[in-house]
């Protein structure tokens, strides 16, 4: 029977298996394999490949550090999820190819063709995201430091100008045509994991049941990187005029608002990783601290998830099923 209230089912254990929408289909990950199910006209496609496992004494695997290796990771890998799912899903969802994509397959060999093109959708992808939520924050707050001369309320205005065009973004975008089909299948994802972390058989009845919102989601990641990016910038900044007392006189000016932009920039792999860390440790507590950390972003789900159909929710229990461990419990998060 239907959850009314759309509560999640009791959480038993807390699972790393997670992923992301792709087009008709969904990406997961879990300890050893990653997997794409799409939904094509012949019926459900499943590819399985197996995860690169880090030797543990990896500087990748490092506090702080590990964070920023995985961030890109999961970009990469995602983007690759998301034009392989483009490659599956039915033509008349498909684009033409670009004159520069004919180009590039024309000189490169494919492989090298899908390198590249991961590249750019990265760089390009990456790059917006700082543009939009980064760097314009930074420019519009910067006309205000000639205005107020303390650091810590012009971050925070700068935070508050953040906060505003990411929920400006995902509600434009959570109204567009095409992504409501994709946030379904967010939603469908969620529904999915919280059954299995409920114990509960994967059906379709069950995983309807539960409630599309997650506070292990990457929604949550992108509101905590915001938060802890004020108070990162606020004391770097801080530091920096300290160590640097001739930047104070120059407050106000082009060359200064170039300087601290820059520095700023700097910082976000150290946001990233730190970033990153309070959302591991938050994701294996439950307690009123944890519970405010991910508030906001189980909020801002409400934009970037919507209901599934049962044929949405198959596809959600077979990425799920195609990457359980073969040994039960290490996939605990």
């Amino acid at each position: 029977m239907a959850n009314k209230n759309n509560a999640p089912a009791k959480e038993k254990f807390k699972t790393m298996i997670g992923g992301q929408a792709l087009i008709e289909g969904i990406m997961m990950r879990g300890p050893e394999k990653d997997a794409i199910v799409v939904r094509t006209p012949k019926g459900l496609q499943t590819e399985v490949h197996p995860r690169k496992i880090r030797p543990a004494k990896s500087i990748k695997t490092w506090p702080f550090i590990r964070g920023i290796f995985n961030f890109f990771d999961s970009q990469v890998v995602g983007i690759k999820a998301l034009m392989r799912s483009a490659d599956l899903a039915p033509e008349e969802m498909q684009e033409e190819p670009s004159k520069l994509d004919l180009w590039l397959e024309k000189k490169l060999s494919s492989e090298t063709f899908q390198k590249v093109v991961v590249g750019i959708a990265m760089v390009l992808g990456v790059g917006l995201s700082v543009v939009l939520f980064f760097l314009l924050p930074m420019v519009i707050s910067g006309f205000m430091d000639g205005l107020i001369h303390n650091t810590l309320t012009l971050n925070l205005v700068e935070g508050v100008i953040r906060m505003a065009i990411f929920l400006a973004y995902m509600i434009l975008i959570s109204r567009m045509k095409d992504m409501r089909r994709v946030f379904s299948y967010h939603g469908a994802e969620h529904k999915t994991i919280r059954c299995y972390e409920a114990g509960l058989p994967l059906t379709v009845e069950n995983v309807r049941a539960q409630t599309r919102l997650h506070p292990r989601c990457g929604t949550s990641f992108l509101l905590v990187v915001m938060v802890i990016s004020i108070l990162v910038f606020s004391v770097a900044s801080s530091a920096l005029l300290s160590l640097v007392p001739a930047l104070e006189a120059m407050r106000g000016s082009a060359l200064y608002r170039v300087i601290m932009i820059a520095f700023k920039l700097l910082l976000l792999p150290v946001v990233v990783g730190i970033t990153y860390e309070i959302n591991r440790w938050a994701g294996r507590h439950d307690n009123w601290f944890t519970q405010a950390i991910t508030a906001p972003g189980m909020w801002m789900q409400h934009f970037t998830t919507n209901e599934p159909d049962d044929s949405m929710i198959e596809v959600g229990i077979a990425a799920v099923t195609a990457v359980l461990p073969e040994k039960e419990g290490s996939d605990l998060w």
